[in-house]
């Protein structure tokens, strides 16, 4: 046997169906949603044989629980063209990053903040990051004054999501987002 035969082995369905629900008596409910009643779980898998459905748990945290009668295949199928049509109707935000100093040249934050500008107006959210090194650190308003500056900088397109109160370990962060137009 291989060492790892278990990652291979197929996932166990989510739902029990058939003889994987044990707990009786089941709350049955028929192929057009009418309410049966309270029956065995036998009687309810002998029923859901007969008309060639599968008899499936619905709501396993209820008591009794409630199954219904259906077909499984369509179920499932049904389950994963929802979750794929939630996936796509997800929008994914992608956040940039650009990283400062708190002792940065004017021309190094013309240009980091020319960057942070194109993202804005590519739609992107973006993170500005500050970084202390040693003795920067007993400084840290200078951080403060230049998440300043951008903000001010970047006012036209953006708007601050995040400002930062106080240093997190050895960096300030503030979060821009794009002003809707």
């Amino acid at each position: 046997m291989r060492k790892y035969a278990f990652r291979d082995a197929p996932d166990q369905p989510k739902v029990r169906i058939n003889e994987r629900i044990r707990l009786t008596p089941v709350r049955l409910i028929d192929e057009e949603g009418e309410q049966v009643g309270v029956v065995p779980v036998d009687e309810a898998l002998q029923m859901a044989r007969s008309k060639g459905l599968d008899l499936v748990e619905v709501a396993a945290t209820s008591r009794p629980i409630v199954c219904k009668i259906m077909d499984y295949g369509r179920f499932r199928y049904e389950q994963e063209k929802k979750a794929r049509e939630a996936r796509r109707h997800q929008t994914q935000i992608e956040v940039k990053e650009v990283k400062y100093r708190p002792n940065i040249n004017i021309h190094d934050f013309d240009t980091k903040t020319r960057l942070a500008r194109k993202f804005l107006d590519k739609g992107k959210h973006v993170k500005i990051t500050i970084m202390f090194r040693r003795r920067e650190m007993r400084r840290p308003e200078n951080g403060f004054e230049i998440l300043r500056r951008i903000a001010e900088a970047l006012a036209d397109i953006a708007k601050v999501d995040r400002m930062p109160t106080e240093l997190e370990g050895r960096d300030l962060t503030m979060v821009i987002r794009p002003i809707k137009s």
